[in-house]
């Protein structure tokens, strides 16, 4: 066009600040509620088990807001990566010291609704040769398949509250065992609490943990189950082994450890490796199943196996009690 001009409209910018806050926002209310035990209700109560994975993912808000060249964004990234990392990264470092002590060897194991095959069970007893085994989801017939196998023969004591379904559980010693009745929890599935006579000193209790898992109304359970857990005690070492259906970036779990125990995993820097879901088409994702001791206790090592016919894995803990 004469005497005219040619106006090329100037491109929008992309907008990196803009998503650098829209990446770094999620991540920054998982590490408030991860921080705070914020979580409420059954929904953001599961998704809590998968903090691990949010703080990975929380690089990458960190690296978006670092493009953007958004201070503000970078800080509240840093400090999010940083909070999400510190409640993660310790439990694959360890802290544990080596402790004088009568040794003791617990492992736990839940069967799901009874269906974990009995003879692999019996040869891990057999080869791990723990002093206790904690069972969850025990069945009647559970029950009669293990003894079938030999575990009668290597583990002849036993306090056992079995029953078709979820709720059955129960303890299997070297040692005699007494049940202790009156600090059970009396919420949800049976959990069994029983005095061990372990040779060289006094005996120790152990409780086979198996709350309600955390689904739509049965938080409420889980959380009351949790709390009625007993503390650890001055008069008697204690040891609670099982299914949690807990992480320890809950805070109800959290609460639990803060009454005098320490989780045997956590202590010797195998408490990232995932315990469920075990034998499925995805590999286990999250760490449900924990062997707690009393405080006082060493840790000496931990262990995790796959077990065909049951969706969790066993955890065993070698561990040293006054």
């Amino acid at each position: 066009m004469v005497g005219g001009s040619i106006v090329t409209p100037a491109r929008r910018a992309f907008p990196f600040r803009t998503l650098a806050w829209i990446a770094v926002i999620p991540f920054l209310l998982w590490a408030a509620a991860r921080v705070g035990g914020l979580e409420q209700g059954s929904i953001t109560t599961q998704l809590m088990t998968a903090t691990p994975y949010a703080a990975a993912g929380s690089v990458v808000p960190l690296l978006l807001a670092l493009a953007s060249r958004n201070r503000a964004a970078c800080a509240v990234a840093l400090v999010t990566t940083a909070a999400l990392g510190f409640s993660v990264l310790p439990r694959a470092l360890g802290t544990a010291d080596a402790t004088a002590g009568r040794p003791l060897r617990v492992l736990t194991l839940n069967l799901l609704f009874g269906e974990a095959e009995a003879a692999p069970v019996v040869e891990l007893v057999r080869r791990l040769n723990p002093d206790v085994l904690s069972t969850q989801e025990l069945t009647p017939d559970a029950v009669e398949r293990l003894d079938a196998a030999g575990l009668k023969d290597v583990m002849p004591y036993r306090v056992l509250e079995a029953e078709y379904g979820p709720g059955g559980s129960g303890l299997y010693a070297k040692y005699p065992l007494t049940q202790v009745w009156d600090q059970a929890p009396p919420i949800g599935n049976n959990m069994p609490l029983a005095v061990l006579a372990l040779p060289g000193g006094k005996p120790v209790q152990l409780m086979a943990v198996h709350p309600v898992p955390p689904l739509g109304p049965q938080v409420r359970d889980w959380n009351a189950a949790l709390r009625a857990l007993p503390a650890a005690s001055g008069d008697v070492v204690r040891v609670l082994a099982g299914d949690f259906n807990a992480s320890l970036d809950h805070a109800a779990m959290r609460e639990l450890l803060g009454r005098g125990y320490k989780d045997a995993a956590d202590e010797v820097g195998q408490g990232l490796v995932p315990t469920w879901p075990a034998n499925k088409r995805i590999p286990p994702v999250i760490t449900i199943d924990h062997v707690l001791v009393d405080s006082r206790a060493g840790v000496r090592e931990v262990s995790v196996h796959t077990m065909p016919g049951t969706d969790h894995r066993a955890v065993f803990a070698g561990l040293t009690v006054p």
